[in-house]
């Protein structure tokens, strides 16, 4: 499967849309949290941008940015951060996986995190950023022939990530004061978040499985899926990397389940809505004969916050944390 994170892209762009088909209700085995709302924190005073910046692109090109008057972030995590930075009334579009409250009436130029070259240019952008696994290729070609600057970003793949993601985007966006102000205030959260994971002597495996039950799309991921890092955070192990694979996706099968034989299961919650919810999940060849599967040992994140590796991060560990170790459960 060639470019798998952008495959997960497509497929999570895909599920968002989806409204739930099953029950995702919890069983005195599986932990219960109180979720935050969807939102994003920005920084208490909204910061001027000081342009023109000139910031090197993932791509290989130099990007300069003369204007941050109108903002199109082509991805939900980059989003969250222009948000979070202080930036939000800037934006002027949003893609398919930004779900969070302030982007609600935002339109959405992205089908399936395929980017609309003419969607993007109809609302006359003065800066566009994007990841790697951003396309079609040619909708990128076709905004930068348009002139607009657009800056791409390597994908983030673990919590190392979060850190210069948010420089980098400070900096092209000519506020990288703000963007000292917000890296300060997601690391200090995330060693805090850190800090509170119990010293339980053992590290639970966990599985992290992508679905799409509508589809048939069941996905296990391995040490590049971007989960590993958040499972070991939280005090588990990654059981598809535990297990050998390679790369960040594979099959799901009876096989390869056995053979990761996960304490703990992680998934986002719309797809595990999409699979008709726990009971569904359990019904899944080989999953209810894990340990995991036995014990109903579900962890489920939404699907806009859990790969973000951003300001909301913080919070992701702190679920995670908390459904993966519930009281007296180790």
């Amino acid at each position: 499967m060639a470019r798998r994170p952008a495959l997960l892209l497509l497929l999570l762009g895909l599920l968002l849309p989806l409204t739930a088909c099953g029950s995702a209700t919890r069983t005195a085995t599986t932990a219960t949290t109180t979720r935050a709302p969807d939102a994003v924190e920005p920084l208490p005073v909204e910061p001027v941008p000081q342009l023109p910046a000139t910031t090197p692109s993932a791509d290989g090109r130099q990007v300069t940015v003369t204007s941050a008057e109108r903002i199109i972030p082509l991805d939900g995590s980059l989003a969250e951060l222009v948000f979070s930075l202080g930036l939000g009334p800037k934006v002027v579009a949003r893609d398919v996986s930004t779900t969070f409250r302030q982007a609600a009436a935002l339109p959405v130029i992205t089908q399936a995190h395929d980017v609309s070259a003419e969607g993007v240019l109809s609302l006359r952008p003065t800066v566009v950023l994007a990841d790697r696994s951003t396309g079609p290729a040619e909708a990128i070609a076709q905004i930068r022939a348009a002139g607009v600057p657009l800056l791409v970003l390597d994908d983030a793949k673990k919590l190392a990530d979060v850190g210069p993601r948010i420089d980098t985007v400070a900096t092209a966006l000519g506020v990288p004061d703000a963007g000292r102000q917000l890296r300060e205030r997601t690391e200090q959260r995330i060693d805090a978040a850190r800090a509170a994971v119990p010293a339980t002597g053992r590290h639970p495996r966990v599985a992290f499985l992508y679905l799409r039950g509508s589809a048939s799309v069941y996905l296990l991921g391995g040490p590049a899926s971007g989960a590993g890092s958040l499972i070991e955070a939280a005090g588990g192990e990654d059981a598809g990397t535990a297990a050998g694979l390679t790369g960040d996706f594979t099959p799901l099968t009876s096989e390869a389940l056995v053979k990761a034989a996960p304490d703990a299961i992680l998934v986002m919650s719309k797809g595990l809505d999409s699979v008709g919810g726990v009971d569904g999940l359990l019904a899944l060849p080989g999953v209810a004969q894990t340990p995991a599967g036995l014990d109903r040992r579900i962890v489920s994140i939404e699907d806009g916050q859990l790969l973000s590796y951003g300001p909301r991060t913080p919070q992701v560990l702190q679920e995670i944390t908390a459904q993966l170790h519930p009281a007296g459960a180790e």
